[in-house]
């Protein structure tokens, strides 16, 4: 579309505000980049080269033969630059090499999703190399195909759940392959963050215990997103020292980046009374609508199946009114649609037969879509790596374009659009994640036991001293038997198919239609009384279910077909008390503390929501309490400090309730986490503490990093959290500040001001220390 599309295309759609909004918080004009290209190496085979050149690549970029050389040369390495960089390159030059120049080599690709491993096997079936036989291994190949996939591939292409239940299990069987590993990729690397990724790194770790059972020591080649140091992450990932190119030598068209916050509306109330901003699937609607009567090709991320679905709804509904032939010229695209039909979409796309498109994060990884005029996001997607990752689907071709960040209504996109360097100018999080949490540990040792007999020697890789204490735990409860050489699994049958590397341990609650009698899918048993309580509303391949029984004892959720015009939240009480202090900084009036607690919560209800954010009405829940063992940040302040802030006896529980409300809202900005992953609590009088305490904690057993992230990054952290609150135009609270989705005390008792005068003291006392 030319020069200053972006902003062509931003004045077009500011051309259809209703006078009297005027929701554009920043804008920013991303320059353009040209590419920097080297010759081919010479030890990139003829074949190779002409296959490549035949997918449109002339001549290679500097960061990917950079790469490539690095693992040629035998060095771990990691290649973290932007999105349409093409990373996949710098790993496939050394791989296709190897193979073609030994046949009895072979080659090992990791990624997160099915849908990234689909694509690059598609790509590596492309180059069309005999010498190379790669093929794909998951859940989903058939058991024949399993068998010449272990017999006779040289390059398989696999995810980290099949590695773990499929292969390293029945490693005798994958002798021949492993025996020959000579490389192992692991694609997007930064999505490995918290506990999945705390488990995955003690897979790596296991896969390379086996292979060097076999003879064989891989290079491992990682690829991910800009995050900030990148060598550091990848090392702790895969327990090898890797070296990190960074510079992005791809060329990149000018994007223009706006900051968009929908207005409060005075027609609806939400919670106790408080103002409700226009949704941001509303808006991102109503942007979409103008960008496809412009003729603009348009990608909307929306976070939620149903929040694309609704978008994609109401924008067909708008242009239906303008020109009935541009409705059919936009759809919703989320994870479950069948390879052909996604293929059919992209294609669609590519073409311009569709305009506009709401997605899921489903289209941040794992496709190639180029060249989109723009790209609007609907909510912050939890990390800035995935936000340039969708950012970067813009202009992919080189081409200029436009980016919109809508807000949705929550403490964390209220600061981004009021604080645009945050998002703009900040360097990518560093992925959080901890494979020494024994909660991680003691089943992936129990698995690498059944695989090997553990030995001293081997217990270095997985953590040292906290693997040695992990080990004697699992000899003490009988799941390990220790002999001269070694620790032996005693179970009949391997502990693998019980292990849920994308959990946090325990048996998953199954979710089956009543009906039918068809598992739709399963969830974590610790947030199964939030998620598949009586009454909730579960999503399911873009379709509604509600449930109707929730059985904890015997793993099973029972629900039915239906779509409600509402959303649920569930209501959670939640009581917390300190284990053991592992570190604490005092400072003056104020101290900080990193530690275990025991937290008790109990799910006493849920609320029901419009999509416009009105609630309905709130529904008691009778269930359990469920108590976790973890890790958290805290902070204690003495009732004299409260005092000279202004705040008396009777305003101190809602100065820090609301405080702890929008600390876990901005804590992804400094941990890579989602607001669910954490909790938090606050009082008046601790009894642990003997002072007010306003405490965050990891949502997982044993925490995920995140407590101990936040202990790091914790004067910036509460700076965020005060500067999101005042930079709030609401009078009193709402949830684009202090308000809670999940608050069990229906978001009472709440005090703005208060919150920013508690913050303010605590920021205070820690500058004077």
């Amino acid at each position: 579309m030319g020069e200053n599309t972006g902003r062509r295309l931003l004045d077009r759609v500011l051309a259809g505000v209703p006078e009297g909004e005027r929701p554009l918080t920043h804008v920013r004009d991303l320059p353009d980049r040209p590419a920097t290209c080297v010759p081919w190496p010479e030890w990139v085979p003829a074949q190779l080269r002409a296959a490549v050149r035949r997918g449109g690549v002339a001549a290679p970029w500097t960061h990917q033969i950079e790469a490539a050389e690095h693992a040629r040369a035998g060095r771990h390495v990691v290649v973290a630059t932007g999105t349409a960089s093409g990373k996949s390159l710098a790993y496939q030059l050394p791989v296709a090499t190897a193979l073609t120049e030994d046949p009895r080599a072979t080659a090992l690709y990791l990624a997160p999703t099915k849908a990234l491993t689909a694509d690059q096997l598609r790509s590596a079936i492309a180059l069309d190399l005999p010498a190379v036989r790669p093929a794909g291994y998951d859940g989903d190949t058939p058991m024949a195909e399993r068998d010449w996939v272990r017999a006779h591939a040289r390059w398989v292409f696999t995810n980290p759940d099949m590695l773990h239940r499929g292969v390293l299990p029945a490693h005798g069987r994958w002798a021949g392959f492993l025996r020959r590993l000579t490389y192992v990729v692991v694609d997007e690397c930064h999505g490995y963050r918290g506990v999945f990724g705390s488990h995955v790194a003690l897979l790596l770790r296991r896969l390379r215990r086996v292979a060097r059972r076999y003879g064989a020591d891989p290079v491992f080649v990682l690829a991910s997103a800009t995050v900030s140091d990148p060598a550091a992450s990848a090392s702790r990932l895969s327990g090898v020292d890797c070296v990190a190119v960074t510079t992005d030598h791809s060329p990149r068209g000018a994007r223009t980046v706006a900051l968009w916050e929908p207005p409060l509306l005075e027609e609806l109330a939400g919670e106790n009374g408080a103002p409700v901003r226009r949704s941001a699937g509303a808006e991102t609607a109503r942007i979409l609508t103008d960008l496809v009567v412009e003729g603009a090709r348009t990608l909307a991320f929306v976070r939620s199946r149903r929040g694309a679905e609704l978008t994609a709804l109401s924008a067909r509904r708008a242009l239906s009114e303008v020109d009935s032939s541009l409705a059919r010229r936009v759809a919703a695209y989320r994870a479950g649609f069948l390879p052909e039909d996604r293929r059919a979409l992209e294609d669609a796309l590519l073409r311009g037969e569709l305009l506009g498109v709401a997605s899921t994060n489903a289209l941040e990884l794992g496709v190639d879509i180029a060249g989109l005029d723009a790209v609007l996001m609907a909510g912050y997607p939890g990390t800035l790596a995935s936000f340039w990752q969708q950012a970067g689907r813009a202009g992919r071709a080189g081409d200029a374009a436009l980016v919109v960040f809508v807000a949705r209504d929550d403490p964390l996109d209220t600061y981004l659009v009021h604080n645009p360097a945050a998002v703009l100018d900040k360097p990518v999080e560093a992925t959080v994640l901890d494979p020494t949490n024994p909660y991680v540990l003691a089943p992936q040792l129990a698995c690498a036991a059944a695989e090997l007999p553990l030995t001293p020697d081997c217990l270095a890789d997985f953590g040292g001293v906290h693997a040695e204490r992990v080990v004697t735990d699992l000899v003490a409860d009988g799941a390990l038997r220790k002999r001269p050489t070694g620790w032996y699994w005693t179970g009949r049958d391997r502990p693998h198919a019980t292990v849920d590397i994308r959990g946090s341990g325990g048996e998953q609650i199954a979710v089956v239609e009543a009906d039918s009698g068809r598992m739709l899918g399963t969830v974590n048993p610790g947030s199964a009384c939030a998620t598949v309580h009586p009454g909730a509303v579960y999503l399911h391949q873009g379709a509604s279910y509600v449930v109707d029984e929730l059985d904890l004892d015997g793993c099973l959720a029972l629900v039915h077909e239906e779509d409600p015009e509402w959303t649920t939240s569930p209501r959670e009480v939640v009581d917390i008390s300190v284990l053991t202090t592992a570190s604490r900084r005092p400072a003056g009036e104020v101290a900080v503390c990193l530690g275990e607690v025991a937290v008790t919560a109990q799910v006493v209800g849920y609320l029901r929501r419009l999509p416009s954010g009105a609630v309905l009405d709130q529904v008691p829940l009778d269930l359990p309490e469920r108590t976790l063992r973890t890790r958290a940040v805290w902070y204690t302040v003495t009732e004299d400090l409260l005092r000279s802030a202004g705040l008396g006896p009777a305003r101190v529980p809602g100065a820090l309730h609301a405080a702890e409300h929008a600390a876990i809202g901005l804590l992804p900005l400094f941990a890579s986490c989602d607001r669910w992953d954490i909790g938090g609590v606050s009082t008046a009088l601790h009894p642990d503490t003997g002072a007010a305490t306003v405490f965050v904690h990891d949502g997982h057993p044993g925490g995920a990093g995140f407590a101990d992230r936040a202990f790091l990054a914790f004067a910036p952290w509460l700076l965020a959290t005060r500067e999101a609150i005042a930079a709030c135009e609401c009078p009193s609270g709402c949830p684009s500040c202090v308000q809670s989705p999940k608050c069990g005390n229906g978001n009472e008792p709440l005090d703005k001001a208060g919150a920013v005068a508690v913050l303010s003291a605590v920021l205070n006392a820690l500058a004077e220390k």
